[in-house]
């Protein structure tokens, strides 16, 4: 294995593992300041409970999404030099900003809203919750406005061999941004909201702890999952119809579509011979694809052979076609895991309004397993949006393997890429423990119980160091 492929493995390794924690912090703090908004409102103490419950699952990942994303920005001068070489006076600047201003915030309020239980004034309090919910959001999409000027480069010219920022609103009103960034954020409601549904349930069924807490927690979570499934869904079908103007061959790819087609056939299923460049097998529905790429029943769609030929002529000589089976793959496991989670949702929505909780058994015990579904998503979408870009480490202007540093051998990336995969995997072991500790903690403010009303829950013994009862 080369240097290139361990870099490259490297930063997808670290990726995934950062964004496990990402998308659930940025639901979980909307939803969060939703529920203390609720208490504030109604004066409702059971609101109260659950903005601290959730409250602190939320704080927990949030401390390992912090950890995990660090690491990340030094691998730009370790292992891609000639990359941040290139792009640094564009890709810093987004990246600046998201430091000095989102994240800066998000971590002075988020320590405000911890400490500041009863003892800033309630809606001073909500305030700060909802700094944390907006600024966390604002940091995703800072970090966004970045990799979508990898996708669709925009506001620059080259001089001396690099590219050089030239209109930074450009960045801003890059199209990309703003089909990413309502897809990423529809995603994380989705996340959280299946995280809330899980849990709850699992509580549900066991019937020992505050049910009511836990009801209507369901409640919100299952409201929050439809409107994060729809969203994702109805988004995710608009940046799909931008990817096949901007980045047609990431789609090609997607689809296994080799040739060009009018009107074009969505693939269900399909068994390719990638070197070939041909279906061994395939099964698909006719017109559908040019259904999704332009809202009818006609209209071409670019095969793979086809734009080969074209970027062969416009780039150069070189192989243009990114791993077809990754690519093809990928998007069938989001988007099938997308809808899976819809026909949940609004199944959920319904037994909602009967308002059965505990007769329905059969029905609670699966949902704690569905909480795999939105990380199952998450990590196939970026998957695709990232290995579809292939050999492009920026489109149509740099390469992967000239990004690479010169000068950084195969063992020194051995051992970091070890070291960073016993690291991350011990942090997502210790994130998922410390989640499921404190998620089943039976004493967590039962009604009428002595642990109930000696603290107002687990937040005090995460700050305090005290373990809660299991």
């Amino acid at each position: 294995m080369d240097a290139l492929m361990l870099a490259r493995l490297q930063f997808t390794v670290t990726s995934v593992y950062h964004f496990f924690f990402v998308p659930l912090t940025m639901g979980m703090a909307v939803i969060v300041a939703i529920m203390q908004t609720a208490w504030v409102a109604s004066d409702n103490d059971v609101f109260k409970r659950m903005a601290r419950f959730w409250g602190t699952l939320f704080v927990i990942n949030f401390a390992m999404g912090v950890v995990t994303g660090i690491v990340q920005e030094f691998q730009f001068g370790m292992n891609w030099s000639e990359y941040s070489r290139f792009v640094g006076d564009i890709f810093g600047v987004p990246l600046a900003i998201e430091a000095l201003m989102a994240f800066f915030i998000e971590s002075t309020f988020i320590g405000l809203w911890i400490f500041g239980w009863d003892r800033l004034e309630k809606r001073l309090h909500l305030a700060t919750i909802w700094m944390v919910a907006i600024s966390s959001n604002l940091s995703a999409l800072w970090i966004l406005v970045a990799n979508s000027w990898m996708q669709e480069p925009v506001g620059y010219t080259i001089e001396g061999g690099r590219a050089v920022l030239t209109d930074f609103f450009a960045l801003l009103a890059n199209p990309h941004v703003w089909v990413q960034f309502p897809h990423v954020f529809t995603a994380a409601i989705t996340t959280g909201a299946f995280f809330i549904i899980g849990i709850s349930a699992w509580h549900l069924l066991r019937q020992k702890n505050d049910l009511e807490m836990f009801r209507r927690s369901f409640q919100i979570g299952v409201i929050a999952a439809v409107i994060g499934t729809v969203g994702v869904i109805l988004v995710g079908h608009t940046q799909a119809q931008h990817m096949i103007e901007a980045q047609p061959m990431k789609m090609a790819a997607g689809e296994a579509l080799w040739d060009t087609e009018d009107p074009a056939s969505m693939s269900i299923f399909t068994i390719g011979n990638e070197p070939e460049r041909r279906d061994v097998f395939a099964i698909r529905i006719p017109a559908l694809l040019s259904l999704l790429a332009y809202n009818r029943l006609d209209g071409e769609v670019q095969g793979i052979n086809e734009l080969q030929e074209q970027y062969v002529q416009e780039y150069g000589p070189g192989n243009y076609v990114p791993p077809v089976a990754i690519s093809y793959w990928s998007f069938r496991i989001m988007v099938g895991a997308g809808f899976l989670m819809l026909i949940l949702a609004i199944g959920l929505l319904f037994y909602v309004i009967q308002g059965n909780f505990e007769l329905q058994t059969r029905i609670l015990w699966i949902l704690p397993f569905a909480i795999a579904l939105p990380y199952l998503a998450n990590s196939a979408g970026w998957i695709f949006t990232e290995v579809g870009r292939q050999p492009w480490i920026v489109f149509g202007l740099m390469r992967i393997e000239d990004a690479v540093s010169p000068n950084v051998g195969i063992v020194s990336l051995w051992i970091s890429l070890i070291g960073f995969t016993l690291v991350y995997t011990g942090l997502a072991i210790a994130d998922v423990y410390l989640l499921a500790r404190y998620a089943r903690n039976e004493k967590y403010d039962s009604p009428g119980s002595d642990e109930g009303a000696a603290h107002d829950g687990p937040m005090d013994g995460l700050l305090s160091g005290a373990a809660p009862a299991k």
